[in-house]
Parts: C-alpha cells; structure tokens; sequence
C-alpha cells in the first residue's frame, strides 16, 4: 500500500505531466484563461488518460506481446487514444454544448496530446501492473487537472494585473509556468 501512496504521490507532484514532463503544453497555453474550461478539459483528460491507459496496458501485455508485436506499440497507443478522444467528443458535445465550444479545438487535440500519450507509454516502460498503471493514471491525470486549475486561476487574475505589454498573454503565462514547475520541483526531494 505504501508503494502506492508513494507513487500515487509521485505521479501528482513530482513527476507532474505538465511542470516536470513537459508534456500536454498545448492545451496548457490554450485552454486555461478560465477556471471553467481548464477544468472541462482537465476531466476530459482525466477520462481519456484513464480509459486510453486501461485499453493500452491490456492491448500491449495480452495482444502486442502475445504477437511479438511490441514495436507497434506507439502507433496502436495513437489509435486507441484517437478513437477513446472521438467518443468523449461525441458525449461533450451532447451534454454539455457550452463547454464543447469553450474547448474548441483543444479537445479533437487530446489525441495528439503528449501527456495522453506519454502515459500509455510511461506504463509500459515502468512495467507497471494493472494496479499501479491505475493509480499511475489516475494521478498524473488529476496533477494535469490540478495545474490547469491553479494556472487557470492565475491567468484569470492577470487579466486585471498591470502587466507590461511586452509580457501580456502568452509571455506573462510561460514566466508563471516556470515558477510553478520550480515550486512543485521542490518537492522531489521527498519521494
């Protein structure tokens, strides 16, 4: 148990998807000016990372290996996550068309998502089980979530802040990204 709290903990913090990886960026930069829509899209993240890691992790151990197909891996991870993003898509845009069009793009873009992607791949070369690829999963899916959130409220205040016009939108948003990533940095010593 307390090798999964310890990369439950990890998986959050430490080796955080978006400060530490640097993967998921586009949708970082893209979809965070508010609270509400960094948050739509940090749950859609968090369903498809789930869900495309379940199918990825079961594909890989009982069919790519089974095969000998491993070196598959990466362009089947794409397929499945392609598929797992156009179904959420569909759903999105039935329950709930507002935060549909405040995602715009972002959302067909969860396929070519780093941080999608990287996860499916991280599991198998972690050679994580199936209760560790969860809880692996679900965390860097929920530390996604928590930075989009935190920088999204962040964002929201700039808006309002004298900032130089040098720095306004996207300068401003990469210097705030940076200290947030020295910050939860700073946590790696502890794992």
């Amino acid at each position: 148990m307390a090798e999964l709290i310890t990369l439950a903990f990890a998986a959050f913090i430490t080796e955080n998807v978006i400060l530490s990886q640097f993967l998921g960026i586009c949708p970082f930069l893209g979809v965070s000016k508010k609270r509400s829509s960094a948050m739509g899209m940090g749950f859609a993240v968090l369903f498809v990372t789930l869900l495309s890691s379940i199918v990825t992790w079961s594909m890989y151990r009982f069919v790519l290996v089974a095969l000998e197909l491993q070196y598959l891996r990466t362009i089947v991870f794409i397929l499945v996550i392609a598929a797992l993003v156009q179904m959420v898509e569909l759903v999105i845009k039935k329950i709930s068309p507002a935060l549909y069009k405040a995602l715009g793009i972002y959302l067909p873009l969860i396929t070519t998502n780093c941080a999608v992607l990287g996860v499916a791949l991280l599991n198998i070369d972690k050679n994580h089980n199936f209760g560790q690829m969860l809880v692996y999963s679900t965390f860097i899916a929920l530390g996604f979530m928590f930075v989009m959130y935190i920088f999204s409220m962040m964002r929201e205040k700039m808006e309002f802040s004298p900032i130089p016009n040098a720095f306004k939108g996207i300068p401003i948003a990469l210097v705030v990204a940076a200290i947030l990533a020295m910050i939860f940095a700073r946590f790696g010593g502890i794992v």
